[in-house]
This record gives C-alpha cells, structure tokens and sequence, in this order.
C-alpha cells in the first residue's frame, strides 16, 4: 500500500499548468480524440464542490431541496445522449465517487444528480472513504482524470470547492499506475444507482443552514 501511494503523487513541476479557459479547451480537444476502445476513468475524493453552472445545485443551494431534484431529473435526457455518444464513439468515461458517511450536504445532493447519470446508461460507482485512506498519509488524493490512456488531468479546485484550472501529465508510467489505481476501485465499487436508492434516497432533505456551513 504506501509504494501504491508514492505511485499516485503528481508533481506539478512535471506537468503543465492550465488555467480554467485553457483546462476546459484542452480537455475538450483531447477527449474528442481519444481512440475508439479506450475507456475514460475520473476520480472524485472531495466532499464539497460548488456546481455554480449547475440549476440544481444552485436551487440545492437555497434550500430548495424538491426543485433541486426535479432539475437534477431533467437532466436525464442530456445524459442518455452523452451516454450514447460515448458508447458510440467506444470512448466511455467511468467514474469512481469516494463518499464519506455520514454525507455532507453537497455529497446528498451530488448522489442523486449522480444517479440520474447513472440511470441514464454513465457508469458511475461508489466507493467508502476507507477504500484509499491508507494511501493518505501525506493529505487527500487529488482529483483526477484520465483520458484513453494518453494524458491525466488533475484537476484544481479553490478552497470552496471551485473549479480554477488543471495540471496536465503526459507521463506514460503516471497514466497507467492512475488508470490501474482508479479501474481496481471501479471495479471493487458499488454502483450508484443501488448505493443511493439502500443509503441516500430515505434521507431527510439538507437544511439550508447545514448547507451554508460547508460552503
């Protein structure tokens, strides 16, 4: 375990930084390039984002909790597209959410936007806290996506839990011990359409006070 954790540390001085604009046009250019076959892997580990483009979490974030996900549900189609697309093009993007429990505020919100993904034919899988805890020694794993085994993203967020950048790696040996890492947790995870209907969807909905104090 701690020689898979001194496998997952990026150094940025080997990578190159992106910010937002930049991140957000490179990421787009080299995940429409990927080759048909190659799958996708995102990893998630914080537990607070803030989704500022997002309607839902915006009416999550007032404390409108029933609107949140009605607009989280409405979703749905654009997802099936994504989906299709993805399957069609043989370039799926899988993703690994690390939840914490009990949730924070956020993740309540989050799990059900995920679900509807999920729903929606994305592969998307859950796994605890304690699945990678002992590779945290030194602080929290970042946050991280690869691309058809040709370049990793990780990917920079402000304090609160906004979006402001990347650092791009092209590595070889850095993308295969991430893309290794992330498919072994997908593969252990549980799927989160199960996962949310058996520990999230009897869950009272966030106070608005629980909500501003993660922010």
């Amino acid at each position: 375990m701690p020689d898979e954790a001194g496998g997952l540390v990026l150094d940025r001085a080997r990578g190159v930084r992106l910010e937002l604009a930049a991140y957000r046009q490179d990421f787009r250019i080299r995940r429409a390039s990927v080759p048909a076959g190659r799958p996708g892997w995102k990893f998630e580990r914080r537990q607070h984002f803030q989704e500022r483009s997002s309607p839902s979490w915006e009416a999550f974030r007032r404390g409108d909790w029933d609107e949140a996900l009605r607009l989280a549900a409405e979703r749905r189609s654009h997802w099936r597209s994504v989906a299709r697309d993805d399957r069609e093009r043989g370039a799926v993007l899988h993703r690994v959410r690390v939840v914490e429990e009990p949730l924070t505020p956020y993740m309540q919100w989050e799990l059900h936007a995920l679900r509807v993904q999920g729903e929606s034919g994305r592969p998307v899988r859950v796994v605890g806290g304690e699945a990678v805890r002992a590779l945290e020694s030194a602080g929290p794993l970042p946050e991280v996506v690869v691309l058809g085994g040709q370049v990793l993203y990780e990917i920079l967020y402000t304090d609160e839990g906004l979006l402001h950048g990347g650092v791009r790696y092209t590595d070889a040996g850095v993308i295969a011990r991430w893309e290794a890492f992330v498919e072994r947790l997908y593969e252990q995870g549980e799927d989160v359409v199960p996962y949310v209907d058996r520990a999230v969807s009897h869950l009272p909905a966030p106070m608005t006070t629980q909500v501003a104090d993660h922010q």
